[in-house]
């Protein structure tokens, strides 16, 4: 989920690959008239062998509209950065990013209210009061280890500090990546405040490999043991988990404390001055339909973003069994997006980053 920089990919509707200057959906009255919509997105909802949730959605909603979606994904914040740099000529019609990336990308002026059909369902801490995003797809924060070379899962944030975890730790980068900044988050939350969470990560800075442009590419190395632990996501884990049999996932907790998570959801919205705003419109209603969101926990390993579409698929059964007994706490977003900078520095001052 969660690059620090773009990666073009090849429409999955089998269009030639979007072009980096992506001049083709420029804010023409010609291109306004294209069957095209543009997505930028966060990495992990499209499956590394085409079998993601995008994969079968954008395959759906091409078949039923005639409109083929465009798709280019990277880092949390660098999504949004890409949007701010092309404001005097919007290139993207949908945007899909984290907290608190997409009530940056509001705070920006990147964002225009919209509410999907579909999306009075999502309970009001999912969305935004003022319908400038909503979530799509819902998912929590996690770790990951290797099932093979641990016996079984690390518990506490403690044990990571220990001398067998020497350069066999990597977390995603703070600020850039969306799952990097949840360490941060979470830390902070377990810890009991800023100064006791850094302290904890200068001390893991030991075992640290060093910060990574994606935490997707985190689970390969896990899987094959170049690494024991990593941060990463429940989704996106689970997901890679279908091709990469010895990776496991796990919540640390404070020692003499209980495993914690949050809400980590993907978040969607349509882009303000959007070249093709009106099929942006029907990519986001196509995103909150009941079959989509079914497809959610069955195809994508995700958590449906509707309050009304109960799964009841395997992957849904296994992934309620795998949050039991996790205590899920709320993060204050409007702290974290106003103080996001001075966390990210303290980080960097901590590690030596």
């Amino acid at each position: 989920m969660r690059k620090n920089h773009l990666k073009p990919i090849a429409a999955v509707t089998g269009c030639l690959a979007l072009a980096a200057t992506l001049s083709a959906c420029g804010g023409s009255s010609a291109a306004s008239d294209e069957k095209v919509v543009t997505v930028y997105s966060a990495d992990g909802l499209k499956g590394e062998n085409g079998d993601g949730w995008y994969d079968k959605v954008f395959k759906d909603f091409e078949k039923k509209t005639g409109i083929k979606v465009e798709y280019v994904e990277g880092g949390s914040g660098e999504m949004v950065q890409r949007a701010v740099r092309e404001k005097s000529n919007t290139q993207a019609d949908v945007l899909v990013t984290l907290p608190p990336f997409i009530q940056q990308a509001d705070s920006k002026g990147l964002l225009a209210a919209y509410a999907p059909a579909g999306s009075d369902q999502v309970d009001g801490a999912d969305k935004a009061s003022d319908s400038k995003w909503t979530s799509v797809v819902n998912n929590y924060f996690g770790f990951i280890y290797n099932k093979k070379e641990l016996k079984s899962a690390p518990t506490t944030w403690e044990e990571l500090l220990d001398g067998r975890f020497k350069n066999k730790i990597q977390y995603s980068t703070p600020g850039v990546a969306g799952d990097g900044t949840a360490v941060l988050i979470k830390a902070m939350h377990d810890f009991g405040g800023k100064e006791p969470a850094m302290a904890y990560l200068k001390k893991l800075q030991a075992n640290n490999v060093g910060p990574s442009a994606s935490t997707g590419k985190l689970a390969p190395k896990v899987d094959k043991g170049e690494l024991l632990a990593a941060n990463g996501d429940v989704q996106m884990n689970y997901a890679q988990s279908k091709d990469m049999p010895n990776l496991g996932i796990w919540f640390p907790a404070k020692e003499g404390g209980k495993p914690t998570t949050f809400a980590l959801p993907y978040a969607a919205g349509l882009v303000d001055k959007a070249p093709h705003s009106a099929n942006g419109k029907k990519l986001l209603d196509f995103m909150l339909s009941e079959q989509a969101q079914k497809d959610v926990s069955a195809v994508g390993g995700g958590f449906s973003a509707r309050k009304d579409v109960e799964a009841t698929d395997a992957n849904a059964l296994a992934l309620a069994k795998l949050m039991d007994g996790v205590e899920v706490f709320a993060p204050d977003w409007s702290d974290i997006g106003t103080n996001l900078d001075m966390y990210v520095g303290a980080w960097k001052s901590a590690t030596g980053s």
